[in-house]
């Protein structure tokens, strides 16, 4: 059950302590920008913002580049361009000048499964490049940046945009200017309105984009209508805001929030609900204080910060996609983090939330029950789990931002367990090795799925091909499931599976079946899953070398992925093994699978 929680949690004293600043004008806030207001030598500039409409007065004030991850036609970044209106109000109220600009999204919703996904990940590092290269070539004195999806941490009103958060995190650890960044907001759960009976689902609950996507199998394998498919594909996503359970967008605005990055509750506040038009006339109030106070990303992004972040992605059951992002977030703000650092949080953190893709609520009930706050709160007060120490975008700690955060009550809501009562007693992130991942892999594992596999390949070698073989009915119970050539280099981009694992549950394999893959998984995706193995199959990595019928292993509690073939075999086979010609010869996508890294260190480019 949910409670009723707070009906505006930014007006709640947790954020009304939070003491801004006055609207002093003061020209020494003006760091970087009166390059170009204030230096003689640069007439030709002055003149340029003359002719926007700036006035003198204006001339004086810091400039704050507001950067919305703004696009029509996704539901998840949609509503961005009057977020965006909303911040360029509040700086005008504070005294600071607001400038707009946008940059390019993707939305991994509507790519999944076809060639679009393969410019989802490569999207989430030119955000950051195009983030990083107007805040400073303008000389902006400071940044806002709205995103909705996981990519552009960034922004989506309906389906999946996990990369944008990410690529703003990045370009802020890059320019290091003062920056706070506005997640787009949740979008609010979709219901069924027709009973369902071979699946036992019922007329009027809860649905999200990840049913959407599951739809297709028990659709292909006759376990539903057309009628009873419309239904879901029609009515899982009801207006704006990024996909609702706890999948990659909303695990990477939980992210932001505990790295200190956002205000408090602006992971959970839904995209319509009237607190995210609160929230954004309030942030120029927050700019003015960490311009006054010179503070900036990398002042608040510390090693502790990010290991404050792994440890609630953690306790939320959050995506795997946290994993490689974290890793690339970290690396532009020089800071060391490797796979084994989940591995230690991963041995002493439970995992306390109920959220899809397999619990049962959705984000939106997270928020009325006192969303992260709360969470960060309850784990301060009684574990040493959380640093509470690390400084924030309101000027404070995170546990002052969350002193008067409202308590959960474990009696009157079961979204998130109490300590002694833990969905898993340890963290659902697995980082995998073994003669299948040298470097490593990473397995999602909430107890649900089982906690080992043994079972016989079925290997494809792109994921078109996999579909057909699934509706013939030659994907069997027991079957190891390999997809590959679908890494950072391979894919390119290395595309996320929701696809397949969402064909998979719906086609009932999803508990009797193991999928692999080099490629990464959609926060919406679940079972027994393993990505990001590597090497990848383009460079010649292991997985390239797996034939049908190898015989594969996994074990989440001794960390291991194994192909139970023989090493004198394994190298006969990379004897016959020739890499796979480039798939683009120009472009962005050729740059990009010539330049990445490997997902074991966070598929960056730069």
């Amino acid at each position: 059950m949910v409670g009723n929680g707070p009906q505006s949690p930014m007006d709640s004293s947790a954020t009304k302590n939070i003491k801004p600043c006055h609207r002093a004008r003061s020209a020494n806030l003006n760091k970087y920008s009166r390059l170009f207001t204030q230096d003689v030598t640069n007439g030709g500039a002055k003149a340029m913002l003359y002719a926007t409409g700036m006035t003198d007065e204006q001339m004086k004030l810091p400039q704050i580049g507001i950067s919305s991850i703004w696009f029509e036609g996704n539901p998840c970044n949609a509503h961005l361009r009057g977020l965006g209106d909303k911040v360029a109000k509040g700086c005008e109220l504070e005294g600071l000048v607001g400038l707009q600009h946008s940059t390019i999204g993707v939305s991994d919703g509507q790519t999944q499964g076809n060639p679009g996904m393969s410019f989802s990940l490569p999207s989430r590092d030119l955000i950051a490049d195009a983030i990083e290269m107007i805040v400073t070539a303008q000389s902006y004195d400071g940044n806002i940046s709205i995103p909705g999806c996981d990519k552009n941490l960034t922004i989506l009103p309906s389906a999946e945009k996990p990369i944008q958060m990410p690529g703003c995190l990045m370009a802020a650890a890059r320019h290091n200017k003062p920056t706070l960044i506005i997640y787009g907001g949740t979008i609010a759960a979709g219901k069924r309105t027709i009973d369902c009976p071979s699946m036992s689902f019922k007329k009027g609950e809860d649905i999200t984009i990840g049913d959407a996507f599951e739809s297709y199998g028990a659709w292909a394998t006759g376990r539903i209508s057309d009628a009873e498919r419309d239904d879901v594909v029609k009515h899982s996503c009801p207006g704006a805001g990024a996909c609702g359970g706890m999948f990659t967008a909303n695990t990477m605005s939980t992210v932001l929030e505990v790295l200190g990055m956002s205000l408090p509750y602006s992971s959970s506040i839904p995209a319509e609900y009237p607190e995210k038009q609160q929230e954004c006339l309030r942030a120029a109030k927050f700019m003015r204080i960490l311009l006054e106070k010179d503070l900036k990303p990398r002042d608040i992004m510390t090693r502790q910060s990010f290991l404050n972040a792994i440890t609630m992605c953690m306790i939320i059951g959050g995506s795997t996609n946290s994993v490689l992002h974290l890793l690339a977030i970290a690396r532009s703000a020089d800071i060391p983090l490797t796979t084994d650092d989940f591995v230690a949080i991963a041995n002493k953190t439970p995992v306390l939330c109920d959220l899809k893709p397999s619990g049962a609520y959705v984000m939106e009930d997270l928020h009325k029950i006192g969303g992260i706050p709360s969470i960060l709160k309850y784990l301060i007060k009684e574990t040493d789990l959380i640093d509470g120490s690390q400084m924030t975008v309101t000027g404070q700690t995170l546990g002052q931002n969350v002193e008067d955060a409202q308590d959960l009550d474990f009696e009157k809501q079961d979204v998130v367990r109490p300590l002694n009562k833990p969905i898993k007693a340890t963290g659902h992130l697995v980082i995998l090795k073994g003669n299948l991942a040298p470097k490593s892999a990473v397995s999602k594992v909430t107890g649900k799925e089982g906690l080992s596999f043994r079972g016989p390949a079925k290997c494809f070698d792109d994921e078109p091909s996999f579909y057909p073989a699934l509706s013939k009915g030659e994907i069997k119970p027991g079957m190891a499931v390999v997809l590959r050539y679908l890494g950072p280099k391979g894919g390119p981009g290395m595309p996320e599976m929701l696809g397949p694992t969402g064909a998979l549950m719906g086609a009932g394999l999803g508990g009797s079946v193991c999928l692999l893959t080099d490629g990464r998984f959609s926060g919406a995706s679940r079972g027994f899953i393993i990505g990001h193995i590597t090497p990848e199959a383009a460079i010649g990595g292991p997985i390239a070398l797996v034939q049908d019928g190898d015989m594969i292993h996994i074990d989440a509690v001794t960390r291991e992925i194994t192909a139970e073939v023989d090493d004198k075999t394994l190298e006969e086979r990379k004897k016959g093994w020739k890499a796979p010609a480039h798939k683009h010869r120009r472009g962005v996508l050729y740059r990009y699978a010539r330049d990445v890294k490997g997902a074991d260190e966070g598929a960056y480019t730069d």
